[in-house]
């Protein structure tokens, strides 16, 4: 059994996720929140297109990462 005080372990791009999904969303001339709660099959459309663009930019966001992290490797290695 959990204790009350134990916090979920998240993904650590997960909020920036949601955030990307809501702004997809907002951008798109919705609410998140009621695009959820709908059932109709433009509502989920709509949201897989979401996840796809959020899925898209971590994905970006995380080669361009690398791609720092080589070249921050590669300049000390050359000092």
């Amino acid at each position: 059994m959990m204790s009350t005080d134990t916090v979920p372990i998240e993904e650590p791009l997960a909020e920036l996720e949601r955030h990307l999904i809501a702004a997809y969303v907002a951008g798109a001339g919705h609410d998140l929140h009621d695009l959820r709660t709908r059932t109709d099959e433009a509502a989920r459309n709509l949201l897989a297109e979401a996840s796809r663009y959020a899925s898209t930019r971590l994905s970006e966001i995380e080669a361009r990462f690398q791609y720092l992290q080589t070249l921050h490797g590669n300049a000390l290695r050359s000092a």
